[in-house]
């Protein structure tokens, strides 16, 4: 198992955080896979033009995020990796303090391709959430 696969992968769930807190949706092909499938408490998705979609619909206008990863798992068997990581979420408006915060369990499927690797499956599971 090569350290620089590892790093990689390990590097989609900043990658994706980045993505999620700057609404940066069209860069969805950055770390999701053409195919991905997205199972979450929301429902299930299939294909990046519709997580794509997905991710542009739900955002909240004046709302903020904060999405930070830790405690990430990889293993990597040749051109395809297992990969779990704890996310903690955090939903603000403007310079105030969270009203919303949650933690997730978020379990994927990474997939190498010409581009490097990319999420091909990801499940998210809601472990708690708390509202002000």
């Amino acid at each position: 198992m090569s350290t620089a696969d590892r790093l990689e992968i390990a590097d989609l769930f900043a990658r994706l955080a980045h993505l999620l807190d700057e609404h940066r949706h069209d860069d969805a092909p950055s770390v999701y896979h053409d195919d991905i499938v997205v199972r979450s408490p929301r429902g299930e998705l299939h294909g990046l033009d519709e997580v794509t979609a997905f991710l542009k619909q739900s955002r909240v206008e004046g709302e903020r995020t904060q999405h930070v990863h830790g405690d990430v798992l990889v293993e990597v068997d040749g051109d395809s990796a297992q990969a779990t990581a704890n996310q903690l979420v955090y939903v603000c408006r403007g310079g105030e303090a969270p009203y919303r915060r949650s933690g997730l369990r978020v379990t994927c499927a990474a997939v190498r391709t010409p581009v490097g690797w990319r999420f091909g499956e990801m499940r998210i599971t809601l472990v708690w959430m708390r509202e002000n």
